[in-house]
């Protein structure tokens, strides 16, 4: 069983670290990969800003991690995300996920996205009109949080 964890501070492309991980792992039976983009869903989204604290965001994203492998029985976990300011279309998150079953790995990346999205340790803002304002997780995200019942 192998988990990555990896914070960037520039773009990156999902693939490369895809391809690697996916080969890392003979006779998984199913593999799940989510990549999560900044949008600007009306194209007033000028930018977004993710800032952290690492000596509590990398110990916080190992601790899901392995929490996730535990909890779907997976044969790995993939875990990428970015810091600093990103632009629309550039990548933020990449979570992979290799299991001997799809539905395993399937899950694993919809609770650790659920665990990310409003669990992080990241404060996020996002510029628009040329200036920045604060997000706050939006109350989807906690409902999608309450329904893994931890």
């Amino acid at each position: 069983m192998a988990i990555t964890v990896d914070l960037l501070d520039a773009p990156f492309n999902p693939g490369r670290f895809v391809g690697p991980f996916t080969d890392a792992h003979p006779g998984l039976g199913g593999v799940c990969t989510f990549v999560g983009e900044v949008r600007s869903d009306d194209d007033t989204v000028e930018a977004l800003e993710l800032l952290h604290y690492e000596r509590m965001t990398r110990p916080g994203m190992e601790e899901l991690a392995a929490q996730t492998v535990r909890r779907f029985e997976l044969m790995g976990l993939l875990m990428v995300h970015r810091v600093g300011v990103m632009y629309p279309g550039e990548p933020i998150v990449l979570v992979s996920a290799c299991a001997r079953h799809r539905r395993g790995a399937i899950d694993a990346v919809d609770f650790a996205m659920d665990h990310l999205k409003s669990r992080s340790w990241f404060w996020k803002r996002e510029k628009r009109a040329g200036e920045w304002h604060w997000i706050e997780p939006r109350e989807q995200d906690h409902a999608d949080l309450a329904r893994w019942g931890d």
